[in-house]
């Protein structure tokens, strides 16, 4: 098992336990490709692998269930954003949780 799908595992562990209603993601292969491709998007601001140049937040190495935590926070409008609480509104739950494993597994720039 790669860092990957190690990442996603756990995610959906804690998914599971938390909120039994919550879908079970199971890392395959087309679950990666689908994370990467969704975590692309992040480029932009966040930097190639979530590795950010210059005052953006990078995401690389962060923990996924802090990122999904401050996805929400961007979604409820209980963190302040000039565009991160617009773009949030557009992933789903289960892409919001592929997103933050892709991330999570990145290895941070030094």
């Amino acid at each position: 098992m790669n860092r990957f799908q190690a990442v996603v595992a756990t995610v959906t562990t804690v998914s599971a336990l938390c909120a039994p209603w919550a879908a079970q993601a199971q890392a395959t292969a087309p679950d990666m490709v689908l994370a990467r491709n969704l975590a692309a998007t992040c480029a932009n601001c966040h930097g190639t692998n979530g590795n950010a140049r210059g005052d953006m937040k990078p995401l690389a190495g962060l923990a996924a269930d802090k990122l999904i935590a401050m996805m929400a926070d961007y979604r409820a409008g209980n963190q302040p954003a000039t565009i991160m609480h617009q773009i949030v509104k557009g992933y789903t739950e289960e892409q919001i949780k592929l997103i933050a494993a892709h991330f999570a597994a990145q290895k941070p720039a030094k």
